[in-house]
């Protein structure tokens, strides 16, 4: 496909969306458990922290307004783009107002509003990318995301970590609010998509006629089903991976901060490539298994660091392959998700596919902290392998009908 064919206009806005759709997962995440962990919170309430981020899997369910219903101002896709960003950046300096010591409570609240925020403006993201690129752009398109999204995590994570050392955490989070300014940006100068299919005449239409359509498939549930178990180990791992390296293991936040997110993001980057280039050789179903086990066999690097305790030498082994080897999985799992999309309902399927697969990624928080509370970090490791091969036990058992499922509608 010739460069000049792709318009570059509406690539780099993709790129800055995807930065403003990463932002905010970090700060109600990793970079909260870490602000919980510094402040001396119990392991049990900062395993908890992990259901604030339930709206992402919920958001298919108010997915379909943001197809019915068209803001008044920059259109159906820029309007409602502007809307949850603008939300964001306010909700984001809002956590500002209390610290985890003070008013926990308050703190989760608000953290749960830029959570639910944060999971609109990516079915509005979705939404734009799908309208927008051009069926030869949206391989690069995709690609240009997760770049963006990436380095978002990066800054929301590993430079909220450093920044929170110096500038502490109320002026740290001030700034990453600041930061979706970005968005808010890249949202004004986009253009507004030019389709074909307007938007739903009824609200049944935008509601049920996505989820009637999938589930006449063959094997829908079974597809479900594989769609919760298949990172479900890889989310148990990590779930915890900030508390494990600052109070398991005994790293100071610039250690963890440079290794598990500047490390992790060189990784993740190349395993992004890595998945990328592989993929275009491999079918669906291979490359769903052979990244699955890679996944999974990452998580045993996560259980020799936990028995062999405070070495930063094997801290920067395990760190790199976790990450290189999670994003492969990633690449494989997100095409799978994309095979599944019927065209004339790409955002409200987009939405319950990728918000049944955070189901894992929720809900395993308050799991994981009892474990290591109860038993140790080895064996919670140890649990987190177990925990992958149901997903790739219901790949094999899909096999035969992989092709069939993913290319029937």
């Amino acid at each position: 496909m010739s460069v000049s064919k792709l318009n570059h206009r509406n690539l780099f806005i993709v790129l800055l969306l995807g930065f403003s759709s990463g932002l905010p997962l970090a700060l109600t995440g990793s970079t909260l458990q870490a602000w919980f962990a510094v402040d001396g919170i119990s392991l049990l309430a900062i395993g908890s922290l992990g259901l604030i981020g339930q709206p992402y899997i919920y958001k298919f369910l108010w997915a379909p307004l943001l197809d019915r219903c068209v803001p008044p101002l920059l259109g159906r896709r820029r309007g409602w783009l502007m809307i949850t960003q603008l939300a964001l950046l306010f909700s984001i300096a809002g956590m500002t107002v209390t610290n985890p010591n003070t008013n926990p409570s308050l703190l989760v609240i608000i953290a749960f509003l830029v959570a639910f925020f944060s999971a609109s403006q990516d079915t509005a993201v979705d939404a734009y990318r799908t309208d927008i690129l051009q069926s030869h752009e949206r391989g690069l398109g995709s690609t240009l995301t997760s770049w963006g999204y990436r380095t978002a995590m990066l800054v929301s994570g590993a430079l909220a970590l450093l920044s929170a050392e110096y500038i502490g955490w109320h002026n740290t989070y001030l700034l990453m609010a600041g930061l979706m300014s970005i968005g808010l940006i890249a949202t004004w100068f986009a253009k507004e998509p030019q389709v074909e299919s307007q938007a739903p005449n009824t609200l049944r239409a935008a509601i049920i006629d996505p989820f009637k359509e999938f589930l006449n498939r063959k094997s829908a549930w079974l597809l479900l089903l594989f769609i919760l178990l298949y990172k479900l180990g890889d989310a148990l791992s990590v779930s915890l991976t900030t508390p494990f390296l600052i109070r398991g293991l005994g790293f100071s936040l610039s250690t963890v901060a440079f290794v598990n997110k500047g490390v992790g993001f060189i990784a993740t980057m190349l395993g992004l490539l890595a998945g990328g280039a592989l993929m275009t050789r491999l079918n669906l179903f291979r490359g769903l298994l052979y990244f699955g086990i890679l996944q999974t066999g990452a998580i045993l690097a996560l259980l020799q660091l936990a028995l062999a305790g405070h070495r930063y030498d094997l801290l920067v082994f395990t760190v790199f392959v976790d990450n290189f080897c999670n994003a492969m999985g990633s690449i494989a799992f997100l095409a799978f998700i994309m095979s599944l999309c019927n065209h004339r309902y790409t955002a409200t399927q987009f939405a319950l596919f990728s918000a049944l697969a955070s189901v894992g990624r929720v809900f395993v928080g308050p799991v994981a902290g009892l474990i290591v509370t109860y038993f140790s970090w080895p064996t919670f490791f140890v649990l987190s392998l177990a925990a992958c091969l149901p997903g790739l036990g219901l790949l094999c058992y899909l096999r035969s009908s992989f092709n069939h499922i993913t290319t029937s509608h």
